[in-house]
């Protein structure tokens, strides 16, 4: 066999099981059913093993069908399991059935290796799969099943749609949500079929879930899920089979996952909204400016007794408010002053007249959510602060605008002290 024609088939195959998967795997994954593509997996193996043994054929036709054939068994055992117990969780069936079907499958295979050929049935590439082994006919199998069940998901996208986020609501509209139910299970037991003789039973679930996984952490929207997933999932799988072909001892199938598992790695840690990284540094953003408003109510404050914001005020005066250390309150003085809200001379800082106006801000909605914790959840004077010390920051305009006005525009807090009145810009 010529290595460029290995390597076409090998390369069509990948891109058709990264798409599907891809595809398929962002509604398995939104309704948190992960485990339930590897069920079926592992149930997909007893039915080549039967297939075989039926048939004696080793036809990609008719060993797809009988994976397929298990899949579907397989799927309604769980169903069944979960229906017929009320003990017994989906997440438990589901493991019962994948270990139950897969030691069949494994005692299929031993079984057939002693039979007479049974060697070179090549049945055992489909515990880790082996896509060098493809030829045209199982391209033809796996191009059918992929068009179909990438038409029926293009068909039923809304009724879908429904089914992942609001299956209830779905129902009161009448859709048939259970079988929407069967549809989504056979589509997944159909993938299975696509990709289980490229990476195999064990390895099957990585691409249904890593790249959907992945693709979740850039969108909030199901359409572009399910674009970016496949698209991820195809560019994994021919990248992992390119890598495959620098060494001769790597099969395709893990290069693929570990292609995809980077993927996601990257995408864990970098995505803009939900990365690691990107989350870590709106955190410190965030503390900060909090350390700032703290700042500016406390020099707020300090000034507050005799309106006299214009004096400086020594830091030592300021470290006693919280008991923040020197180091500590120097860096928040300095950063207050790189946003012009204070002035520093020396060992003593002023706020700024920007810096009287933020702090105003910052006065108004603690004492406003004071007002609102001791009028209408009736909480006692001396157990307002603390929880308004966290809710000040929370706070944006347009809510305090509205609390004030929720509450009769107040003039003072619980405490007596003046609320500062809305700066009109």
């Amino acid at each position: 066999m010529d290595l460029s024609y290995t390597l076409r088939n090998v390369l069509l195959g990948s891109a058709l099981l990264g798409l599907v998967g891809g595809v398929l795997g962002s509604f398995a994954v939104l309704r948190r059913q992960s485990l339930l593509g590897d069920a079926l997996a592992h149930a997909a193996l007893p039915g080549v093993c039967l297939a075989f043994l039926l048939t004696g054929q080793k036809s990609p036709a008719v060993l797809l069908g009988g994976a397929a054939a298990a899949g579907i068994v397989g799927a309604h055992c769980v169903l069944l399991i979960v229906r017929g117990s009320r003990l017994i969780k989906e997440d438990s069936a589901i493991g019962i059935v994948l270990s139950v079907f897969f030691a069949v499958g494994i005692v299929l295979v031993t079984l057939i290796q002693k039979l007479p050929g049974g060697n070179q049935s090549g049945l055992d590439k489909y515990l880790f799969g082996q896509a060098a082994s493809l030829v045209g006919d199982d391209l033809a199998v796996m191009g059918v099943l992929s068009a179909v069940v990438l038409a029926l998901v293009v068909i039923f996208y809304k009724e879908l749609k429904l089914l992942c986020f609001d299956r209830a609501f779905g129902a009161s509209l009448g859709f048939p949500m259970r079988g929407l139910e069967v549809l989504l299970t056979c589509l997944l037991v159909a993938v299975v079929v696509v990709g289980i003789q490229m990476v195999g039973v064990v390895l099957m679930v990585a691409t249904l879930v890593t790249p959907a996984a992945a693709a979740r952490q850039w969108t909030d929207r199901l359409g572009r899920m399910v674009l970016l997933s496949g698209a991820m999932g195809t560019v994994c799988a021919v990248a992992g089979v390119l890598t495959s072909t620098l060494s001769a001892r790597l099969p395709p199938g893990p290069t693929i996952v570990l292609a995809s598992s980077l993927v996601l790695g990257v995408s864990i840690f970098f995505a803009p909204r939900r990365g690691i990284i990107w989350a870590r540094l709106r955190e410190r953003a965030t503390e900060a400016r909090i350390r700032t408003e703290n700042l500016l109510k406390d020099l707020y404050g300090l000034g507050e007794a005799g309106q006299d914001w214009a004096s400086f005020v020594s830091l030592y005066a300021v470290r006693a408010v919280r008991g923040q250390s020197a180091r500590r309150l120097r860096a928040n003085a300095m950063r207050l002053v790189s946003s012009g809200l204070g002035e520093l001379s020396g060992d003593e800082i002023r706020l700024s007249s920007q810096g009287v106006s933020e702090a105003e801000k910052v006065i108004r909605r603690h004492r406003l959510w004071e007002v609102y914790l001791t009028r209408r959840l009736d909480l006692p004077t001396d157990h307002v602060h603390r929880d308004a010390e966290a809710m000040e920051h929370a706070l944006t305009d347009e809510a305090v605008d509205e609390l004030e006005q929720r509450l009769g525009f107040p003039a003072v807090d619980p405490h007596g002290k003046p609320i500062p009145p809305r700066r009109r810009s």
